[in-house]
């Protein structure tokens, strides 16, 4: 690319150096009457903002009232809103107010002033004037500087341009393809962590040592740890009148249960004190207008969806601490996100400072000496459990989890020191994710870079 790229800005006679409104034309869009918009092909193709693509705009709307109109070899442009800015390769079609096409003359190729214009996106982005939204006017458009070499000089740094970016576009998709391979590994790890396929389970060690033993060995089940659980569960509780059990939520149909295993719940689960299992207070008790510069901490989304317990700067008085008491949280509380990114889990270290939760998030005090929150933790983010939320959350634009559905979620409890092992080896083979997907997010921000600077370079003359 270098060498082609070389001989095209080696003279600088052989460069014209202009603004885009010497060399092309403007049309700048106009939304035809609503009543004659239609998705069902009658008319011309009407584009605008939300059609555009890449590198053509979409087709899905037309107009029987065409106003103004963009065609094949124009270079379109999002000229309003958030998008101002992005382009696309023109097509025969009416563009709305949120577009502008822009016409090359004939001694300019279209696909060079399309590639020419995209390292200055982020320009036009800046620039952009308007009190709600962006607005990219013609006088805008018409002082961009541009680079002119002849016609045919044009047309072979865009072929060498264009073999460079398929190059990369091809190393972009194999890292993408990794990164998915990744996501369903990481599941694939989850899910057999809660099946009971990730380790040997504790019954099969068990047998196997009383195989060499020549006698038989004896373990907690997690029927027998859940008998346990229950038991201090009960030694616990500060309700009022009679104590009852809690109820086991139904278990899942489509899933076995290897030997040692118990169904349970967070009912059961839960340590037996006083608002064990708590969602944040009304939003009218816990106002922005109520928070103070220091005190008790507000945990938040902010916190669990980041995983840092110690982010975040929202206080609370002792007052209106003491007031909250039932959304208090102390260390080993799993938190969990309810609303919009829902089911993320953080888990309250032991130096956590003191505070409450706030409504979007629901916590879980769980039986520290009998339940690794840990591997509660990956029961929560399988893809089994998310399923199991995605069919019972319920809003409008956003996924909602309420205690309700935490309430009836059936869990797959092992055997504690099988907790233990299987949290062990998630963290191993995670580690090692975590890593590769580090590795291939910086590959892709620097191809990213790659293309502007392909970009950049092969307009201003400096490859070498």
């Amino acid at each position: 690319m270098s060498a082609v790229l070389r001989q095209a800005f080696q003279h600088t006679s052989a460069l014209r150096r202009t603004r885009l409104g010497e060399i092309a034309e403007f049309i700048m869009g106009q939304a035809p009457p609503g009543d004659a918009s239609n998705f069902e092909g009658r008319g011309t193709i009407f584009v605008k903002a939300g059609e555009f693509g890449s590198p053509h705009p979409v087709v899905r709307e037309w107009t029987t009232k065409p106003l103004k109109f963009a065609k094949r070899g124009d270079v379109l442009i999002c000229v309003v809103g958030a998008t101002a800015g992005k382009l696309n390769l023109g097509i025969d079609c009416a563009i709305g107010r949120s577009a502008a096409a822009i016409r090359p003359s004939a001694e300019t190729f279209d696909r060079f002033v399309y590639l020419q214009l995209q390292p200055k996106v982020l320009e036009l982005r800046a620039g952009s004037t308007g009190s709600a939204q962006g607005v990219i006017n013609r006088d805008m458009l018409a002082n961009i500087e541009m680079v002119l070499p002849p016609l045919p000089e044009q047309r072979r740094i865009v072929a060498e341009i264009e073999k460079q970016f398929t190059r990369l576009e091809a190393g972009v998709a194999a890292l993408r393809r990794v990164q998915a391979n990744l996501k369903r590994y990481r599941a694939a790890v989850l899910k057999a962590a809660c099946e009971g396929r990730l380790v040997p389970t504790e019954a099969e060690l068990q047998k196997s040592a009383a195989r060499g033993r020549k006698a038989k060995a004896s373990y907690e089940t997690g029927e027998a740890l859940l008998a346990r659980i229950l038991t201090e569960r009960r030694h616990n509780w500060q309700g009022r009148g009679k104590y009852k059990e809690p109820p086991a939520p139904e278990p899942l149909a489509d899933v076995e249960l290897p030997e040692g295993w118990v169904w349970t719940g967070f009912e059961q689960l839960a340590d037996g004190t006083k608002n064990a299992i708590k969602a944040g207070p009304f939003g009218s008790s816990l106002k922005k207008s109520f928070y103070t510069p220091s005190g008790f901490k507000i945990y938040g989304q902010e916190q669990v969806i980041r995983g840092d317990a110690y982010f975040g700067d929202y206080f609370i008085s002792l007052e209106l601490f003491e007031q909250l008491q039932s959304c208090q949280v102390k260390p080993g509380d799993i938190l969990v996100s309810l609303v919009g990114t829902t089911g993320k889990v953080l888990i309250l270290p032991d130096d956590c400072a003191p505070g409450i939760i706030n409504p979007r998030l629901l916590k879980l005090s769980l039986s520290r000496s009998c339940v690794n929150p840990k591997f509660i933790k990956i029961v929560l983010e399988s893809a089994t459990t998310r399923a199991f939320f995605k069919l019972a959350a319920h809003g409008g634009t956003m996924e909602i989890l309420n205690l309700g559905i935490l309430k009836t979620l059936p869990i797959a409890l092992p055997p504690l020191a099988e907790q233990t092992r299987i949290v062990a080896e998630v963290e191993r083979r995670l580690s090692v994710v975590e890593e590769l997907e580090a590795v291939v997010s910086a590959n892709l921000k620097r191809a990213t870079r790659l293309r502007q600077a392909i970009l950049q370079k092969a307009f201003s003359g400096e490859l070498g």
